[in-house]
């Protein structure tokens, strides 16, 4: 399963990680977005007024490596982070087949920088 945008909330809801309000959403285009594997930096849409909370319970991501939640259905690993606010951006569910992005990566006319997103997606199916 591939959550995009509230499915990323829904996704991370439904393996037990908590949401919380942003003080101010993310909205419009121009969001730069680390994916930590690669350490590319897409230009992002976004359009959401929520994140994740860390793993350790905070609202906001320290450093650039990949930390994990143990969940109900196995690890979560941190795959991409905001780096306006290092809010949580997206997640790789280690133990089942699942990723969550925040942002749009189907988003147009704008940004095409997370396309990529999808082959990854596929090729994590293969």
């Amino acid at each position: 399963m591939f959550g995009i945008c509230l499915g990323h909330q829904l996704l991370c809801r439904a393996v037990g990680l908590e949401t919380y309000k942003l003080p101010f959403g993310h909205r419009g285009a121009n969001h730069p977005v680390k994916e930590l594997a690669s350490g590319r930096i897409d230009i992002t849409s976004q359009n959401h007024g929520f994140a994740v909370v860390a793993p350790d319970g905070g609202h906001a991501i320290a450093g650039d490596e990949p930390v994990r939640w143990e969940t109900d259905f196995g690890a979560a690993e941190l795959s991409h982070l905001n780096l306006y606010d290092r809010t949580v951006e997206g997640l790789v569910l280690r133990d089942v087949r699942g990723a969550t992005v925040q942002h749009h990566p189907e988003a147009g006319p704008g940004p095409n920088d997370a396309n990529h997103i999808f082959d990854e997606f596929l090729s994590m199916l293969g």
